[in-house]
């Protein structure tokens, strides 16, 4: 494996429910592919699994590990992150750009507040986000499993992750560049890779058993960390190798005194395997393959075609196999595969068709080109594209991209939209200059000259040759198959079951039989469509059968005996399908004219013999089966099974270390699969055989962008959009995109919109890309389309000035698309106009097209209505008028409902601009009437922007309440629509409505949050910054009870961090906010609590305490105003006097604490043992705290002892007197 350095990031990604299953373990068995350059399957021994592993220094040579000669599971530690960097750089020099760079940095710090886009773009690239530096411009990704790290190289790999990231960091402006300026710069995601790959390692060794390559190139299995010390277990010879070819046994003699310490340490450390080989050989194996003897005679890893030359005598031990003597020649058919026992070839001088052994021949061709390895003929190659995408998917693309209801709806004159207040400011985008005025009038002129001459009817081409590529060959389609037997037919008639013979007889291939043989056909509804039962079809075939037997028809016999065995297998009589399949091998008597018969023949009965375990069958089919699969070009699949015996081939060629034949079988199973519609089931082998291709070297070919696209749509069905539109971008980059390929990429980015209600920018680089696949002066019809929906795009997003550019050029091109075609692609150009703010160039368009009289009734009222908004806005408001009542007319005599409430809602902003406020209600109450009645889905933005409208004129004249009723329900048609943007401008209305016009904070809140989430649906960061700053500032003014309680509790959690790092001082301020808020919130326990933190000495501000300091004298209160003004001797006397008479034990608790703190900073002993008793006699009797009353008490008494006090005595009865509450509640 010379190459695994350059691979070992490199790898296929198990996507889904793979046919390998990526998270299944190893075997319970130790195995082992070894090469001399022979290679033969292996099984390790009881007492040979405990030898140590040896090898060279080449090994650590490839792949380097943590330390020179140390594997992953010997170091400590597993490390499972990684750091992407990204880089701005000019595409073409590969330098950074620092402007370019300054402004990945701003996104990359907007992300860092918010990730979660962040983080969902990093999850399609199988990666978990741990954090974003954007001063650093990194991001720190972790990976939890072996199938996740692998993903994400193979993404990497690909080149999927660099513009999954520019995806989302890039403004959307950024893809309607130019293409020279677009191609200028772009964002590079570098990874060490170093540290991707011991993340692999880390992560291998994690899960357990895996693969290692060593030294002495034998293919092994090690568990990690347990088995560190013995290194990857020897293995001993497999039982089922052929004789003759035993593989050496692993040398365990010490190492020769040539040899240096450090290249043994070196040889110690076997390579793991690459993923994707990790992935293939996880596989559960089967006891059945180890008969088979694994991949044998490597003598080149390299595929040949043509002739060879045998090496030795062999005798056949069948019809099937071919006799040759040593020096023969021999073509071989299709192509031999390295590692496979047996090739099918013909005996140049005989004539022989049959199996080859490929151990006896030398090939004088072999295959040099990896494209040539992979596809046998042009219809292999041809598999990726055709029938993906018809000519008939790309006419329905076209015309609804270039398609504008400006042509067919009267437009709406949105201008006093701008009047408005707004809460934010809409950027503008820059202008574009188009064509010059003068110079477009013209173009319009000569258009609607040629438009007088050319028939009404469009002259479209009949086909846009989307599909010449992929049918140059094609089998006969397969959803017609011309071979069809009816049940009604009378077989007993001798003449038609002879003829239905004779057919059945023909010696070769012929397309109608295609519905025999394919699995992936209803060929019960299709070949057999009139017979409902399966037994009366069995019954028909069987005595088709015994009449073929008896007349020799040998060809018809075994096509007979193959569909019946079909059938059997169908209802899972496995012996009873074994005897008809062997019998129709029988009948072939080694025969390879129908050579497909042949492969699905060997294919369905090695896989019964598979399922039915049987040993010595296996040994002599499968290996013949294999070689047919993958030998036989464009072979048709005929049994579901037969992804497993390709999936055998494929560990084999890993094995054999031959990635000609690794890619050869990537490619057929990646063709089973789509062929059996499981695509998910495809992905890894698509993705290896993407990287085979690329690390072979081989140039640039069609069929990898059909095979990214490809890609790009199962990706598609898996819901990963930043995938698709990275793969379907590197498709572009790699090779030159034909029309097909580029208006497929246009359509996979349109399923795959991150805005649904946005057309993506990303379209404009393929609909280029499509534009200049044409040959100048061909395909004009198609052009105008591409050139009107590259307008359309662009006026989408607001770049009027190239949309009027791209516009102009379609209707120079509309020519020969019929006169209605012209005069709507002329009124859309005029539109452009209207909305780039040149209305006079648009009145010329329209005054134009009104001369040359080629409009249609319907199309004259929408003339008249935009002609009266161009010159509303010019100032001419008396024709405006006279124009919008030719429109309304119009719309009248048509019966247009809708047009009918648009140009009422324009004759209302014609008015409201006059002055004519009354009057402009009264028109716009009209249009809401007409709207109303009409479905939301429709005219929904036209009802959502008149209601806006109304509520705008209503909220500033009056009444304001009844405004805020039609910003409501313009909210409540934009939702039922579901159009985002016009949410957000209702939104935003009733966010001013009731930040200025009626003020309510709580309501303002409301609607600013939902404003914020539709800010984040149409990804606006700027607006979504703007919005987080207002509801912060909201929040600040609204300060509730639960703000203030979460205040306090912070304060008081600031004065004990302070108190325990002795730091009292600082903490008396947060002390005084605690002691003011638990007093406003009316928190007795937070109040004492605050109280006792205090310092000493008492400050000045406890003296305005309402209760301290209104109280008479002998109160606590006057007692508590004196004590702030008294000398320290009087602090704990009147601190005691306040506790005593307080009816409450948690005040007395609390008071008697703080004369405790004064006590102590008094150093009054005496006191000090009062206190202590009287807060053990409290804690112990009416707080029914005992810890702290023996606290206490144990306190009291060491004051005692030192101040010779014989005994400590709860308090006198007469206490109880004047303080109740130090009577117990219940008798003692």
């Amino acid at each position: 494996m010379e190459n695994l350095p350059a691979v070992i990031t490199e790898e296929p990604t198990p996507m889904g429910r793979g046919p390998l299953g990526p998270s299944g373990g190893g075997s319970s068995r130790d195995h082992v592919w070894t090469t001399r350059p022979s290679v033969s399957w292996e099984k390790a021994g009881p007492e040979e699994a405990k030898a140590p592993g040896r090898g060279d220094e080449a090994s650590a040579a490839r792949v380097a590990g943590p330390a020179a000669g140390t594997p992953p599971w010997q170091m400590g530690a597993y490390r499972t992150d990684l750091t992407l960097q990204l880089l701005a750089v000019r595409r073409k020099s590969g330098l950074q750009d620092p402007g370019l760079q300054q402004t990945l940095r701003g996104q990359l710090r907007l992300l860092e507040n918010d990730s979660r886009e962040m983080a969902r773009v990093l999850g399609e690239l199988s990666a978990r986000l741990l954090s974003i530096h954007s001063d650093q411009d990194r991001i720190v990704v972790t990976f939890k499993t072996f199938e996740e790290i692998w993903k994400f190289s193979t993404y990497h790999a690909l080149g999927f992750t660099h513009h999954c990231l520019a995806n989302l960091l890039m403004d959307q402006a950024f893809w309607l560049l130019s293409p020279s300026e677009e191609e200028e710069t772009a964002i590079q995601v570098h990874v060490d890779e170093s540290t991707l790959r011991l993340t692999h390692e880390s992560l291998l060794v994690q899960e357990g058993p895996f693969f290692v390559l060593c030294p002495d190139h034998h293919v092994r299995v090690t568990t990690g960390p347990r088995d560190a010390g013995n290194g990857p277990q020897a293995l001993r010879q497999a039982s089922g190798a052929p004789q003759g070819e035993a593989a050496p046994e692993a040398d365990s003699s010490p190492p020769s005194p040539s040899v240096s310490s450090e290249e043994v340490a070196v040889a110690a450390a076997p390579e793991p395997l690459i993923p994707f080989h990790q992935w293939a050989l996880r596989v559960p194996q089967d006891p059945i393959d180890d008969a088979m003897g694994g991949p044998v005679t490597p003598d080149s890893r390299l595929m040949a075609v043509g002739l060879a030359s045998a090496l030795a005598d062999f005798q056949g031990s069948g019809p099937e196999e071919m006799t040759f003597q040593g020096g023969d020649l021999i073509e071989v058919l299709g192509v031999r595969v390295p590692g496979l026992p047996w090739c099918v070839g013909r005996h140049a001088a005989s004539g022989q068709v049959g199996f080859v052994r490929s151990g006896l021949i030398s090939m004088q061709g072999p295959v040099s080109e990896m494209e040539s390895a992979i596809f046998l003929n042009e219809e292999e190659k041809s598999f990726f594209g055709e029938g993906r995408f018809s000519e008939e998917d790309a006419r329905q693309l076209l015309r609804r991209m270039s398609g504008t209801d400006v042509c067919s709806v009267y437009s709406l004159d949105s201008v006093e939209e701008a009047e408005t207040e707004q809460p934010q400011e809409q950027e503008i985008p820059p202008r574009c200059l188009g064509p010059e005025p003068q110079e477009t009038l013209q173009k319009v002129k000569n258009v609607l000259e040629q438009c007088k001459t050319c028939p009404g009817c469009p002259q479209e081409p009949a086909s846009w040759s989307l599909c010449a590529a992929s049918s140059n060959v094609s089998l006969q389609d397969p959803e017609e198959p011309s071979f069809c037997l009816e049940a009604e037919d009378d077989w007993e008639d001798p003449e038609a079951l002879s003829s239905l013979l004779l057919f059945l007889n023909t010696p070769g291939y012929k397309a109608s039989f295609r519905g025999l043989y394919d699995v992936a056909l209803p060929w019960l509804s299709s070949v057999f469509c009139s017979f409902s039962d399966e037994e009366e079809l069995t019954g028909r075939l069987a005595q088709a059968r015994g009449a073929a037997k008896k007349s020799g028809l040998l060809m018809a016999l075994a096509r007979l005996c193959f569909l019946l065995g079909r059938l059997c297998s169908r209802r899972l009589k496995l012996s009873q399908a074994r005897v008809y399949f062997e019998e129709a091998l029988g009948a072939l008597e080694g025969s390879f004219g129908d050579l497909f018969l042949v492969v699905a023949v060997y294919a369905n009965l090695a896989s019964i013999y598979r399922k039915q375990k049987n040993r010595e069958k296996c040994t002599q089919v499968v290996p013949k089966a294999m070689a047919l699969l993958l030998g036989t070009p464009g072979h048709i699949c005929s049994t579901e099974a037969e992804g497993e015996l390709l999936q055998l081939a494929l560990r084999q060629a890993v094995g054999g270390q031959s990635l000609q034949a690794e890619a050869r079988a990537c490619f057929l199973l990646a063709r089973h699969h789509v062929h059996l519609k499981q695509p998910e089931e495809a992905l890894p082998f698509l993705e290896r055989l993407l990287l085979l291709h690329r690390d072979s070297g081989a140039p640039e070919a069609a069929w990898l962008s059909d095979c990214y696209l490809l890609l790009a749509d199962i990706y598609s069905r898996k819901c990963l959009p930043h995938l698709v539109l990275s793969c379907v971008k590197v498709a572009s980059l790699r090779t030159q995109d034909s029309l097909a390929s580029s208006l497929r990429s246009v359509n996979l980015v349109l399923q795959n919109a991150l805005q649904p209600h946005s057309l993506p920018t990303q379209t404009s680089h393929y609909l280029r890309r499509a534009l200049a696949s044409l040959t100048p002066g061909t395909g004009q019809a198609l052009r105008g389309l591409l050139h009107a929906s590259l307008a359309q795009l662009y006026s989408h997003h607001g770049y009027h000035g190239p949309a009027i550019t791209f516009m102009t050029q379609a209707v120079e091109a509309s020519a020969v698309a019929g006169v209605r075609a012209i005069v709507d692609r002329l009124v859309a150009l005029a539109w452009l106009h209207v909305l780039h703010g040149q209305n006079p160039v648009a009145l010329d368009i329209l005054q134009s097209v009104q001369d040359a009289v080629v409009a249609s009734k319907d199309q004259e009222g929408v003339i008249a209505n935009m002609v009266a908004v161009a010159l509303k806005r010019t100032g001419q408001t008396r024709q405006a008028a006279e124009g919008y009542y030719r429109a309304l007319r119009a719309a009248r005599d048509l019966g247009q409902r809708r047009n009918q409430a648009v140009v009422l809602a324009n004759f209302g902003a014609l008015c409201l601009h006059a002055g004519a406020s009354r009057l402009a209600q009264h028109y716009l109450l009209e249009a809401v009437r007409l709207f109303s009645r009409l479905p939301c889905r429709e005219c929904g933005r036209d009802f959502t922007h008149v209601l806006l409208q109304l509520g705008h004129l209503c909220t500033r004249q009056g009444p304001a309440q009844q405004g805020k009723s039609y910003y409501e329900w313009a909210l409540l048609v934009a939702v039922e629509m579901g159009h985002v943007e016009s949410q957000l401008r209702a939104v935003q209305r009733l966010c001013y409505f009731y930040s200025t016009i009626m003020p309510s904070e709580a309501q303002c809140v409301i609607y600013h949050e939902l404003q914020l989430s539709l800010a984040r649906k149409v990804a606006d960061k700027v607006l979504e910054g703007q919005l987080l700053e207002t509801i912060s500032q909201l929040y600040l003014s609204l300060v509730t009870t639960g703000n203030r309680k979460a205040e306090l509790r912070l304060c008081n959690k600031l004065v004990a961090l302070l108190a325990t790092l002795e730091e009292p001082q600082e903490g008396l301020e947060f002390a005084h906010m605690a002691l003011a808020l638990s007093i406003t919130l009316g928190d007795r326990l937070n109040e004492r609590v605050a109280y006792h933190r205090m310092p000493p000495p008492l400050p000045e501000a406890l003296a305005s305490h309402p209760r301290l300091s209104l109280g008479p004298p002998g109160s606590p209160t006057g007692s508590w105003a004196s004590l702030c003004h008294s000398p320290d001797r009087l602090r704990v006397p009147l601190l005691l006097s306040m506790a005593c008479p307080l009816q409450d034990p948690f005040d007395a608790a609390g008071y008697y604490q703080l004369a405790l703190a004064a006590a102590v900073d008094l150093g009054n002993k005496k006191a000090q043992l009062k206190i202590y008793t009287r807060l053990a006699t409290i804690y112990h009797n009416f707080l029914l705290d005992r810890e702290k009353s023996l606290f206490f008490y144990q306190k009291a008494r060491t004051f005692a002892t030192e101040l010779n006090v014989r005994r400590v005595n709860l308090p006198p009865l007469p206490l109880c007197g004047w303080a109740p509450w130090l009577a117990p509640s219940h008798p003692r």
